[in-house]
This record gives C-alpha cells, sequence and structure tokens, in this order.
C-alpha cells in the first residue's frame, strides 16, 4: 500500500474514470488529512485482522495524485517476476518506483522484472489489476476491454504468465465504458462477485458465466448501481491465522443486499472500510488500494 502524500482529484483520469467526483466545501489540506485518516483506517484495521501490511510513502515530487492505487502498475508473481505496466495517464507514470522494487527486493526474491511500460508511446495500456482479474487457482484472468486494457496486450501478459485469457465489453448505465474490470469483478477461490448486465453483448455474457461456472465458483450477481457504489471493488486475504478475508468500502458493503452479503460471509468474513474522500475523489476503492505481493521470500541465512 502507498500512503498518499498529495492526494487530489486528477483530471488526467477524469474522461475515462467516471467514478470520479468531488466533495463540496473540502479544500486541499482537508481532502489530504481525510485521505490520510481513512488511508491509515486501513492500515490498522488489516494489521489487526492478522494482515502483512506493507506501507510506502508517496513521494512530494513529481506529484502523483493517485498514488494510493498501487495495483495499477505492478504485479508480484510466486515465481519471482514482477510485471511493469503501461499507464494510461502521464502523470501516475511516476507511481511505478524502482525505490519500491528495491526495498520488496531485500525482503522477497525478485528474479525478473518485466516492464511494459513502452507500450505507451504506442497509447496501448493495460492496467495492472485494474484491467486483469486474476483466477489465481485455475490460472484463468479476465478482462474488460477498454480505453486503459488492451486486449492484444492482456492476451500477450497472459501468454506470458501462462493464463488463459477471457475478456469482454462492460458499460455503465449511460453506455460508457467501464474504465477498470475491478469495479464490476472480483474473482475469489470459490466465489465470483460480477456485474452481468454490464456485458451487454449476450455471446460475451455467456463465456464467461460458462468460465466461472466450470471453475466451480458461485456466481453472485450485482446490479450496475451496486457497481456505482463500488460493490464489485473487493479483494480476499489471507491473515497470519490462515483465515479469509473479504476487503470492501463501507460504501459497498452498504450497497450489497442481506441475501449477498449472507451468501459471501460463507467464503470469508467480510471486512468493510470507511474510505468516501478516497472513493468519491479517487474513483477507486479498497481493492485498488491493495497490491498483492505473491514474491517468495528469501531463504533465512544458514548459522
Amino acid at each position: 500500500m502507498v500512503r498518499p502524500t498529495r492526494f487530489t482529484f486528477n483530471t488526467e483520469t477524469a474522461h475515462s474514470n467516471h467514478f470520479q467526483g468531488f466533495i463540496a466545501g473540502l479544500d486541499d489540506g482537508a481532502i489530504q488529512a481525510r485521505a490520510f485518516a481513512e488511508f491509515d483506517g486501513v492500515v490498522a484495521r488489516l494489521r489487526e485482522r492478522g494482515v502483512q501490511v506493507l506501507v510506502f510513502e508517496d513521494t512530494p515530487e513529481p506529484h502523483t495524485p493517485d498514488a494510493v492505487f498501487p495495483n495499477n502498475w505492478g504485479t508480484f508473481h510466486p515465481d519471482g517476476r514482477v510485471l511493469l505496466y503501461p499507464m494510461c495517464a502521464p502523470n501516475r507514470r511516476a507511481e511505478r518506483r524502482p525505490d519500491i522494487l528495491a526495498q520488496l527486493g531485500r525482503q522477497f526474491r525478485i528474479r525478473e522484472v518485466v516492464d511494459l511500460s513502452a507500450h505507451e508511446q504506442e497509447e496501448r495500456f493495460l492496467e495492472g489489476t485494474g484491467s486483469i482479474i486474476f483466477d489465481h487457482v485455475h490460472r484463468i484472468a479476465y478482462a474488460g476491454l477498454s480505453a486503459r486494457t488492451d486486449k492484444a496486450l492482456f492476451e500477450a501478459v497472459c501468454a506470458r504468465l501462462g493464463y488463459q485469457p477471457v475478456s469482454f465489453h462492460a458499460l455503465d448505465e449511460l453506455e460508457q465504458e467501464i474504465y477498470h474490470t475491478n469495479v464490476m469483478m472480483c474473482v475469489g477461490a470459490e466465489f465470483a462477485v460480477v456485474c452481468l448486465e454490464s456485458i451487454r453483448d449476450e455471446a460475451e455474457r455467456a463465456a464467461v458465466v460458462a468460465s466461472l461456472t466450470s471453475t466451480g465458483h458461485e456466481l453472485i450477481a450485482i446490479s450496475l448501481e451496486q457497481v456505482r457504489r463500488f460493490a464489485g471493488n473487493m479483494l480476499t486475504l489471507r491473515t497470519a491465522f490462515g483465515t479469509g478475508l473479504l476487503v470492501m468500502s463501507q460504501r459497498a458493503y452498504d450497497a450489497l443486499t442481506p441475501v449477498q452479503r449472507h451468501r459471501l460471509s460463507h467464503y470469508a468474513e467480510l471486512l468493510p472500510m470507511s474510505i468516501p474522500t478516497i472513493e468519491t475523489i479517487g474513483g477507486g476503492s479498497a481493492r485498488c488500494m491493495l497490491a498483492e505481493v505473491f514474491l517468495p521470500r528469501h531463504e533465512p541465512a544458514e548459522a
């Protein structure tokens, strides 16, 4: 997780992220103070539940208003590979920080860094686990294609990692592309939350359903209105005690029906977080704040 130092509304992402908004009556200082408090609250709650959280500080310069969403620029895989992704907004590209990789390298074994950022010069983008939903158990990856999610790049990453690609188009209630897959879809080990009504093409929708059901996932469908309230933006985590958590925002939790909450609680403890400022101004939610590290740890030195 990256603690945001200069959190503000990002004008460079607003054209494709229709979830971004403003909060009346708040100046930059008040927004920053709220962002710090919300971020620190998330970290504290995760640690209380036994989740190991690595916190890196954002830097004042260059200004990266969306640094709080590190899941978009990198993925960290159990075979020791790190993938760095091409980002659509120019002011987000500095979020890819060599110093963070160096610090991770002190705890984990990084055998290869695959830097895909050169595709930015071609105006082709793929924004990490915003764009890609990985089913790590069955080695299948899902992607809603958009200005930020290039189909050819998605398929190339899947080929490199050995995942089967499943792509589709997802639209909101105004027929606009949903900018990131992870606001309308979450795949756990045994369940999948997905906004099927956003996938308008019947063949694409059927392919997604067939893929998820073939791997034994229970499908929990959410509405476009629930997507608007970030009910699709969730992530499953494993605690040090071996229990499962399903992390989401308080807004997302409140958007779920009692039946949906009950069904999800069969698979993990639901852990809502209060992050209204980060959600409203940043246009991303709890899942976006979390970049999972699957890298292998260094072996302890022999005595």
